[in-house]
């Protein structure tokens, strides 16, 4: 069933969409504790746990997925956590490598299609918990992942529901909407995070070694400059072009097998709207649910004064309908 986002009262606007939550919610407010998992090439996973997991039938575990260069303290991530324990869920939020403030250890760090990593740490979680149920919910790059992870894996997904909120599913227009516009602001922004993060790992003489110079200020204008210098050549892609083909979920949704919530603004200021699938380019199992209004992992619903996060209502919701349906 399809739910309607209406937009605060003060917060149509696309970009105040995007932003409010970022001045308005402090964070973090939510403890967490931190596990590492050592990765089968020698690399680490950071999981974040807000209380001890435990092997429970009647309590699901979800993995969140954050966005690109978030983290367990992006507002979104901590207010889904908090929305979600209330809820009678578990949850951890997976960092990819290198977020959160510590490098990861290898040259490669995480991209756009990076189904591997979450897909291992998954299965070292159903070891672990061999009865619990286990969902997903990625946020933008995170969503991203996410979808393209569960239509590689069709029918053999361990995943029994999933949530992806504004994903970039088709890379090669999202790179053109991001770069152009008051848009511009997003990505420069963004490749200041990602250039900060690229210039602490490259303290290490051995890492730094391996990776592209960093002196190059072109590589940080634009995303496709920064992923045809780095993203493609450190991940094993042929050019940028062959990175945004592959790693796009969305040629890969009709694979979809698990009960799926696919969330979407038109209006999102960092996703081009031809990149936004229709009906009949999902699978039975996705429920597309686009609003003209939102913005960017933003669906700030109320009024400015009482605002309210309509994410972190919807997706419990809808990861209810699903395990009391099973």
């Amino acid at each position: 069933m399809t739910e309607k986002f209406s937009p605060a009262t003060g917060l149509g606007n696309c970009h105040l969409q995007t932003v409010f939550a970022r001045f308005h919610r402090p964070r973090p407010w939510v403890d967490t504790s931190c596990r590492w998992y050592r990765t089968p090439d020698g690399d680490r996973l950071a999981l974040h746990t807000p209380q001890p997991l435990e092997d429970n039938p009647a309590r699901p575990l979800v993995l969140v997925l954050h966005g690109l260069e978030g983290s367990v303290a992006s507002p979104y991530a901590q207010g889904l956590m908090e929305s979600l324990r209330e809820h009678g869920y578990q949850v951890a939020v997976m960092h990819f490598r290198g977020c959160g403030g510590i490098p990861n250890r290898l040259p490669r760090a995480y991209h756009s299609g990076d189904s591997e990593d979450p897909r291992w740490l998954l299965g070292e979680l159903k070891k672990q918990l061999p009865l619990t149920p286990l969902m997903a919910v990625g946020y933008s790059l995170g969503g991203n992942v996410l979808l393209k992870w569960l239509g590689e894996d069709g029918q053999g997904s361990p995943l029994s529901a999933a949530v992806a909120v504004s994903a970039p599913m088709d890379l090669h227009a999202c790179s053109q909407r991001i770069d152009s516009g008051l848009s511009r602001i997003y990505q420069r922004h963004l490749l200041a995070c990602l250039k900060a993060s690229l210039q602490q790992k490259a303290v290490d003489p051995d890492l730094a070694a391996a990776m592209p110079k960093l002196d190059e200020e072109a590589y940080f204008s634009n995303f496709r400059q920064f992923d045809s210098a780095f993203t493609a050549p450190l991940h094993g892609f042929r050019d940028v072009d062959d990175y945004y083909t592959r790693a796009s979920s969305k040629p890969l949704l009709r694979n979809i097998r698990v009960p799926t919530l696919i969330v979407h603004a038109v209006d999102d200021p960092f996703i081009c709207p031809s990149a936004i699938p229709s009906g009949s380019e999902v699978s039975p199992s996705v429920n597309l649910e686009v609003s003209e209004r939102g913005g960017h992992v933003g669906f700030v619903g109320g009024s400015l004064w009482r605002p309210s996060y309509w994410l972190e209502q919807r997706i419990p919701r809808f990861l209810d309908s699903v395990f009391h349906s099973n």
